[in-house]
């Protein structure tokens, strides 16, 4: 009767080998599902969560202009500016209405005292300054302000 018991146990045994193999199907059906969930219904961040990248629009070349005289004898101011937008149409914008900003600002840095940008609060000031001017031409020609910042990228008095 030995074959007999044989015969009954293999019948038995063979579902136990099989349900590992189950489970593993079941688990890989289960991680394909997760992962095409994953790619096409999950929730997308918003686009808009990064800004745009910064463009900077150098103004070439430096500004140069006469300080008020102080008993010191003559002072001057060199600048260089670069505008920052984020906007392609308002870099051309920019690039297009560069002589009048550059008036501008020309006539806004001959203004400035040796002693009004001693200080960086003084600096600060007239960056703003430079920026407001900046932006009032821009709306004037286009309607919109053009350049987010105003910087300087290298500022010498002598």
């Amino acid at each position: 009767m030995p074959a007999a018991d044989d015969a009954r146990s293999k019948p038995a045994r063979a579902p136990r080998r099989r349900l590992p193999l189950l489970l593993a199907l079941v688990a890989v059906l289960a991680a394909a599902a997760a992962a095409a969930w994953f790619v096409l219904v999950r929730p997308q961040a918003p686009a808009s969560s990064l800004p745009a990248p910064a463009q900077y629009v150098p103004m070439a070349p430096p500004f140069v202009v006469n300080l008020d005289e102080t008993p010191a004898g003559p002072r001057y101011l060199q600048v260089e500016v670069q505008l920052l937008s984020r906007d392609p149409l308002a870099v051309e914008q920019l690039r297009r209405h560069e002589p009048a900003l550059r008036a501008r600002l020309l006539m806004l840095f001959a203004q400035q005292t040796y002693a009004g940008i001693a200080d960086r609060a003084g600096k600060e000031r007239l960056r703003a300054e430079a920026l407001a001017e900046v932006q009032a031409l821009m709306r004037a020609e286009t309607g919109g302000p053009g350049a987010e910042d105003l910087l300087f990228t290298s500022f010498v008095t002598q």
